[in-house]
């Protein structure tokens, strides 16, 4: 197994649960958690520490922007909170000027050969900014995108049908936000299409479909309004990604990555169905969506382009 070092930027909920649940995992021997509030950083580190002698060897620690210098995967958490009255295009610009600072940090020390992970939201646009501001090639800049989308999509039709998640096979694509778009054309359950598995079982109806794919776009505003943050979900997919890249494995995720005239798609971060390896993204799937996910996934892409060029991208 893999056992190199990480670096978590942020140790706000989502950071501090990362490194917990890697800690868990025991992919890395070195997980380093750097956070602008040091005194934060370090009550997390020690936290977890004095768990060590529970899972595989693993040294947690409070560091800085020198402790990139050998990292093999650096994961993005940090970003400011809106403010009351504040548009998204105001909370992005203010983002992005945190990243700008970030990358600097992180560009003194990191190695060439790094992977960059952007969880911060809005996911897509930071990883773009994460790719311009880096410098790194395309492949090595990853953004969390819709994997926590899709494995919500995963547990509603588990839910619905009584079929293990784990076998309900799909993808939510483009934008993780509000143009999100369920990939029904190619879900399947069994070698069997939703349609097909609807009419055999009687379990669920076309209807069905939309009540999932509203539950998983609106899960995140019900999570907050009942207790002001999503973490827990979203570490363990942040994990995963790290488990595939770290561990070679070309895996298949709908992780964000820097379009290139895929789909007729570029200069843009969106998810689609990627193939994740050692050095990043391998491969972004060309995959032969519906006509009307097309136009979907499409819609994603115009929309952030926009938000984009408002922000001077």
């Amino acid at each position: 197994m893999f056992r190199g070092k990480v670096v978590i930027i942020g140790s706000g909920l989502v950071g501090a649960t990362t490194a917990y649940t890697l800690m868990l995992g025991g992919l890395f021997s070195e997980i380093v958690i750097c956070d602008i509030n040091k005194s934060k950083a370090e009550g997390d580190a020690l936290d977890m520490a004095h768990g060590v002698s529970f899972v595989k060897p693993v040294n947690v620690y409070a560091g800085d922007y020198s402790d990139c210098k050998d990292a093999d995967i650096i994961i993005i958490t940090a970003g400011v909170p809106q403010k009351q009255g504040e548009t998204r295009t105001d909370l992005l610009k203010r983002n992005t000027d945190v990243l700008k600072s970030i990358m600097e940090g992180i560009e003194a020390h990191a190695p060439d050969d790094v992977i960059l992970l952007m969880v911060t939201n809005p996911v897509d646009i930071l990883t773009y900014a994460t790719y311009r501001f880096s410098g790194l090639p395309k492949n090595r800049v990853i953004g969390s995108g819709t994997v926590l989308d899709t494995s919500r999509l995963k547990y509603m039709i588990s839910k619905r049908t009584g079929i293990d998640a784990r076998n309900c096979h799909t993808y939510i694509i483009g934008e993780h936000g509000d143009s999100e778009v369920a990939a029904w054309s190619v879900t399947n359950i069994g070698g069997m299409s939703m349609n097909e598995f609807c009419r055999f079982t009687g379990k669920c109806s076309l209807d069905d479909l939309d009540k999932m794919y509203l539950s998983v776009k609106n899960s995140a505003y019900e999570i907050i309004e009942k207790k002001g943050a999503t973490y827990y979900a979203i570490a363990t997919a942040v994990a995963l990604i790290c488990e595939c890249v770290a561990g070679d494995e070309n895996s298949i995720l709908t992780v964000s990555s820097i379009f290139d005239g895929q789909y007729g798609i570029k200069d843009v971060a969106l998810s689609v169905p990627t193939k994740l390896g050692g050095d990043g993204v391998e491969n972004i799937l060309e995959v032969p969506f519906s006509k009307e996910e097309m136009k979907g996934l499409l819609n994603s892409a115009d929309t952030l382009k926009a938000l984009i060029k408002e922000i001077g991208l």
